[in-house]
């Protein structure tokens, strides 16, 4: 027995073990109960990819009865469904479109990383921008006058 049909069998038999319905998993997560069955007779053809299909498998376990973390990372490491990394999925993408992937970013983003040289971008600053800092820097001192105003004075005590 493959690792993958022992996964769904552990599954589906801690399922069977507490007398819970795949209805009882299907109404309260919105799945399928095709497509639980499906799960549980290793079939993933019309299951989604990546997050969804990791929200399933949580849920599942989570009614079961089982260790929602740890069935997920099981999960993650047996099923491609739940890669967690954006590589997989491109590449899959472009087998269905049949042309090689050749994924990369457009923009560099090396000032973001750790130990890039930082640049200074200063954009210029047209008076309307000055206009804009001297305003705020006006009303946040009205502010103050006007909040220190309302503020109720304790009349001193009297012994």
């Amino acid at each position: 027995m493959n690792p993958q049909l022992t996964f769904v069998t552990r599954l589906r038999r801690e399922r069977l073990r507490n007398g819970i319905s795949l209805d009882d998993i299907a109404t309260p997560n919105r799945i399928k109960v095709e497509l639980l069955e499906a799960f549980e007779n290793n079939d993933l053809t019309d299951w989604p990819r990546g997050l969804y299909a990791r929200a399933w498998v949580r849920a599942y376990a989570t009614a079961v009865g089982l260790d929602p973390t740890d069935t997920v990372d099981e999960f993650c490491r047996l099923y491609l469904h739940g890669d967690r990394r954006a590589r997989s999925t491109i590449r899959e993408i472009a087998s269905m479109t049949a042309t090689h992937s050749e994924y990369r970013d457009d923009i560099g983003h090396e000032e973001r990383r750790r130990g890039a040289a930082t640049q200074s971008r200063q954009t210029p600053v047209g008076w309307y921008a000055r206009f804009g800092i001297a305003a705020r820097a006006l009303r946040s001192r009205v502010a103050g006058l006007f909040s220190m105003a309302e503020k109720p004075r304790r009349a001193p005590r009297t012994s």
